[in-house]
């Protein structure tokens, strides 16, 4: 009888469901061991069991707690048992034919021989997919990598921890070798790391701080998009903790606080809240829900549109424990101009709106 792997992650999504999680970089594996099995060391099962991977990188894996046998934390020289349950989170292999090194110009506002921290600008998908081959994010990254001189043990491609939304700017870490995304990789399965996101939604929220629970998943109909599944029938757990920055009446300036990172995660939260995120075209915020129905009203919306042509969402910072030094680092990054303009315009609304009621 062959040993039983069962649920494997599911496959990678579309370009358009990137997120910023490592739900969808790393690979999940549940192995039931045959119960004819010999004696044999951990490692040297997992590499001759799991397709594509190395004995060192499964020794990576186990030095950073991502190996559990019968959910607990085993060493590289367990020997495992018939009918033992071995829980491994691999990073998916990196697939070098898709990635085309292109000089295109990055906001990098750190980097060592071992962690990169990439400023990300809208419009931008993070990694090569059907329909976006090339002008990524890691495009460019390797090419910024082939320009240097890669230290031993390093890798020519970027190695991805998690990923941002093609229209959500922000901070993204990426790392240059396996020791380093092993590292941070359990940091981020064990919400470790810390990332607040900033975001203007639809409508005035009750409170001034609250939390968003619900399993996150894809659409039961259509699976270019997520969906909420508060019963917990489908989806994966995810948190959002949230605060009122400013109040516009209308729309809400917050600032969003990572519990877990699913894709779409903040702003299917917020839809499901009944809080769309200002201009998300994906899930219902590109019209006007909350204001008044004059026509001067209705071309500040459109400018507003126009000056931000995509979801108000933006990664503004960015903790964690380097990988080497084991300092925790923290990393910030303003709001980028186009979330800016449209945030002074509705200051600026705001401000007449009082004016006309003195």
């Amino acid at each position: 009888m062959l040993d039983e792997i069962i649920n494997q992650e599911e496959e990678t999504p579309e370009e358009n469901l990137t997120d910023d999680t490592n739900d969808t970089l790393f690979e999940n594996y549940r192995i039931i061991v045959d119960g004819g099995q010999s004696t044999m060391r951990l490692d040297k099962y997992l590499s001759t069991h799991i397709e594509g991977t190395t004995r060192n990188k499964i020794q990576q894996a186990v030095k950073a707690d991502l190996v559990k046998v019968n959910d607990k934390s085993q060493t590289s020289n367990y020997k495992i048992k018939p009918n033992d349950l071995i829980q491994i989170y691999l990073p998916a292999p990196p697939r070098e034919d898709e990635i085309i090194p292109q000089d295109i110009p990055l906001d990098i506002i750190y980097e060592d021989r071992d962690v990169l921290i990439v400023n990300k600008s809208s419009q931008m998908v993070v990694h090569p997919a059907y329909g976006n081959w090339d002008g990524t994010l890691l495009n460019a990254l390797t090419y910024h990598f082939q320009q240097q001189e890669i230290p031993e043990g390093n890798s020519s491609i970027p190695l991805l921890v998690h990923r941002i939304d093609k229209d959500t700017t922000g901070l993204l870490v990426v790392t240059k070798n396996e020791p380093a995304q092993f590292f941070l990789a359990q940091q981020f399965a064990e919400h470790l790391c810390e990332r607040t996101y900033t975001a203007l939604v639809w409508g005035d929220l009750k409170e001034e701080e609250g939390t968003i629970e619900g399993h996150v998943g894809r659409n039961l109909k259509d699976r270019k998009i997520m969906d909420v599944f508060p019963d917990g029938s489908h989806g994966k757990h995810a948190i959002t903790h949230w605060r009122v920055i400013k109040r516009y009446g209308y729309v809400t300036l917050v600032e969003c606080r990572l519990e877990t990172g699913r894709t779409h995660q903040i702003r299917i939260h917020f839809k499901h809240m009944g809080h769309p995120l200002f201009n998300d075209m994906t899930y219902g915020g590109d019209r006007i829900l909350k204001g008044n129905t004059s026509s001067k009203y209705r071309q500040f919306i459109l400018n507003c549109f126009q000056l931000l042509p995509r979801q108000a969402l933006h990664a503004t910072t960015l903790g964690f424990v380097h990988p080497t030094s084991f300092e925790r680092v923290f990393f910030s990054s303003p709001l980028p101009n186009d979330m800016k303009a449209v945030i002074d315009k509705w200051d600026a609304y705001i401000s007449n709106r009082l004016e006309d009621l003195e």
